[in-house]
């Protein structure tokens, strides 16, 4: 195993690490949460939508034998929000996020009430001491994009971004922002000092009543941690010994839980809130196999052949290993011992420090999103990376998912038009539609009287078509693969 090395602190009380393999240094708080990003590059507003300002993806290795779907990021950038592209990476959805939030996280796809949703977290990061609280709520949408509902902590807490889950009951499982009092001196800490522990709520989505809570200073004790209890001027700052990042079901119904700084899963019962095991950390109760540790891990999951898996970071307060990984392991309870099935490196050794996820897709392959390294892979079960891309180097994504989605915006198409020798150039586009296969643009000299159709095969977000000589109007009508008309813009006046 790779020797525990600390990370350097740079100027600011940042981290500064090199991507293995890459040359690339990413900056990193104390906390995993996304710090504000430099600006990146801005591509040039789309002319039929110029409200529309989502960050460029580049696809550096092509889609190669991949399950079908589309890719779910979440930029911390200038134009910051949900954010959807195809497996060429040009843009499907973007939704920028309205004041006074400034962040989305954790934007996937999801089911409730047996039909398919996006759920995304939406607010601000903040805090002291690298703590990256977060003040929010979760946004549930439908194939429409329009909005079913919010999701908000119950009490005075707030709703932690990390992880959102809608169970088979309708119900949403999430973490909770709630610092609490606590005797910090058995770890040389203060006594009047205070705990950043991990609450989970469980909140049925129809009515928000809390329907159950867990708290991990009930069960966890402190001394389970390997981040280090704040001193000096800084003791009285929420120590942050848990950090919980993910929290889920397993088969049988019981939640399983990743905390960041006891680099431990935990599974836990649902109906008396005890810990039935532990995964790695201190207290492992099984013995794990030197390549199956893991360490400042994420998003930890039970996949559909039995098996679990986890993002192993490798590094957060201190570094552990020289990159990240996708880490799938198998558990023998009779014999306690944990061993590793399959790992998934980047081809360019990425470390990721900070965030990442690691997921299981329908034929058994694999996508990765790499966090603070803004990069996202697909792989097939074998391993072998059959896409692979990534948002601007000075960006970032907590997770990156894919899914087999078909969006049907509720609004019209959109258009612009501009005229140039002596004809009018039309683009055209639809935020979120995902079955357009052509457009057809319709002229005239009145908005009811529209003919001398146009048209272009879809060329990804906007499309551009021409029609000769000039006209007085024109509309533009999404056409599927059969030619049926599935929206029609409005008919927009040509202005010389």
């Amino acid at each position: 195993m790779t020797s525990r090395r600390t990370v350097l602190l740079g100027i600011g009380g940042a981290v500064v690490v090199a991507a293995a393999g890459g040359g690339v240094g990413y900056a990193l708080a104390p906390s995993d949460d996304p710090e504000p990003a430099q600006p990146a590059a801005t591509p040039a507003a789309f002319k039929s939508r110029p409200d529309l300002n989502p960050v460029p993806v580049t696809i550096t290795t092509p889609a190669t034998g991949t399950t079908p779907g589309v890719i779910m990021l979440t930029p911390f950038a200038t134009a910051t929000g949900p954010l959807i592209v195809n497996q060429a990476g040009q843009p499907v959805w973007y939704r920028s996020v309205p004041p006074p939030a400034t962040v989305a996280i954790d934007f996937k796809g999801q089911t409730y009430r047996g039909e398919p949703v996006l759920t995304w977290w939406e607010g601000t990061i903040g805090g002291t001491g690298g703590q990256g609280v977060g003040q929010g709520e979760f946004v549930v949408a439908d194939s429409a994009y329009r909005e079913i509902t919010r999701v908000r902590a119950v009490g005075s807490e707030q709703a932690d971004q990390h992880d959102f889950v809608i169970t088979p009951q309708n119900t949403a499982l999430f973490w909770v922002y709630d610092p609490i009092p606590y005797d910090l001196t058995p770890l040389g800490g203060p006594a009047d000092g205070v705990l950043h522990e991990g609450v989970i709520q469980e909140v049925d989505i129809e009515t928000g009543e809390r329907l159950w809570q867990w708290r991990s200073s009930e069960h966890v004790p402190i001394d389970e941690s390997y981040a280090p209890v704040p001193t000096g001027d800084s003791a009285h700052l929420p120590y942050d010994y848990f950090h919980a990042n993910s929290v889920g079901l397993d088969a049988d119904g019981n939640v399983l839980v990743s905390a960041r700084h006891t680099w431990t899963t935990y599974k836990i019962n649902k109906q008396t809130g005890d810990i039935m095991w532990r995964v790695g950390g201190k207290k492992s109760s099984f013995t794990v196999a030197p390549d199956a540790a893991f360490s400042w891990q994420h998003d930890f999951r039970r996949r559909s052949d039995g098996t679990y898996s986890v993002f192993d970071n490798g590094a957060g307060l201190t570094q552990e290993k020289d990159h990240s990984r996708g880490l799938i392991f198998s558990i023998d309870e009779k014999a306690k011992t944990v061993a590793m099935v399959r790992e998934f490196t980047h081809p360019a050794k990425l470390l990721a420090p900070t965030q990442g996820n690691f997921r299981e897709l329908p034929d058994g392959g694999s996508f990765v999103g790499w966090g603070q390294s803004p990069w996202f892979t697909e792989y097939a079960p074998d391993g072998t990376v059959r896409l692979d891309g990534h948002l601007p180097l000075d960006n970032q994504s907590y997770r990156a998912y894919k899914i087999d989605w078909a969006g049907a915006p509720a609004d019209q198409p959109a258009l612009g038009l501009r005229v140039e020798n002596n004809t009018v150039i039309v683009n055209a586009s639809w935020n979120g539609a995902t079955a357009v296969a052509r457009w057809r643009a319709r002229s005239g000299s009145q908005p009811g009287q529209l003919a001398q159709p146009v048209e272009a095969a879809s060329a990804g977000f906007e499309t551009e078509l021409t029609i000769p000589g000039m006209v007085e109007y024109v509309a533009v009508d999404a056409l599927d693969a059969a030619g049926q008309v599935l929206g029609t813009s409005s008919a927009i006046p040509v202005r010389v």
